[in-house]
């Protein structure tokens, strides 16, 4: 079994109490705690990766983002899936190229940029080229950034799904749905749902669970973690100030 085989049979079968949690590495270091930890399986994040390098979210040169990438896949022995923005205004061939390239199993890809939706439907097409040229190689996740740019409509974010699912789409991503509509959400659209997840909001295993209860096969945690890994750096440096 590939390792995209590996990572995709990892989101079917779950109860809903029981979804996929992965964890977000921003470096190689954090990809082998959270490897050695037991999870099956990683997300890089976008915006983490950015941090660990010095830039701004978005900011990050295509070259520095799969080399990054490829650091942290090289440093473990579980799949990783890779959050590779919009694609950098690659086509989708070459995207797919490079990500494989990284030893990435999967994407995240967003549908905004510059803080503007795309057209779904055109997304969609383009969804379809990137699967067409992976074939079964990448599981692809597609972001849905509705709720994030303003559109409060359920629907909306619904509509999308169905687009990019009928494009090839392996998982939907409405990020920043609100907790109640994500029953909503998950009996409309087909297929696995990723939600994002919030450290330090209850204890950490108890509202894993409820967001599975709530509509979430899969949980990833964008840079959140890194920020916590952040704060508690900060606090040891203000020891050693002290």
């Amino acid at each position: 079994m590939t390792g995209a085989e590996r990572f995709r049979a990892l989101h079917h079968g779950r109860t809903p109490g029981d979804p996929l949690v992965l964890p977000g590495p921003w470096d190689a270091v954090s990809a082998r705690v959270f490897a050695d930890a037991g999870f099956p399986a990683l997300a890089t994040p976008s915006a983490g990766v950015a941090a660990s390098l010095g830039y701004e979210d978005g900011a990050t040169p295509a070259d520095e983002m799969f080399a990054a990438v490829a650091r942290i896949v090289r440093a473990v022995d579980v799949p990783v899936s890779a959050d590779v923005e919009d694609g950098y205004g690659l086509a989708p061939k070459e995207l797919v190229e490079r990500l494989l390239e990284a030893g990435a199993v999967g994407c995240n890809l967003e549908d905004s940029a510059d803080g503007v939706l795309k057209d779904p439907r055109e997304h969609a097409e383009w969804l379809a080229e990137v699967r067409a040229a992976a074939g079964d190689r990448l599981f692809v996740n597609a972001r849905i950034d509705t709720f994030i740019r303003g559109v409060g409509d359920p629907d909306a974010a619904i509509e999308r799904a169905a687009l990019y699912v009928a494009a090839g789409a392996d998982c939907v991503y409405p990020i920043g749905a609100p907790d109640g509509v994500l029953p909503l959400l998950r009996s409309g659209i087909q297929g696995p749902v990723n939600v994002g997840g919030r450290p330090g909001e209850g204890p950490a295993f108890a509202e894993l669970r409820r967001l599975g209860e709530l509509g979430a096969t899969r949980i990833t945690f964008g840079p959140a973690l890194l920020r916590r890994a952040e704060g508690a750096l900060r606090e040891i440096a203000a020891e050693l100030a002290g």
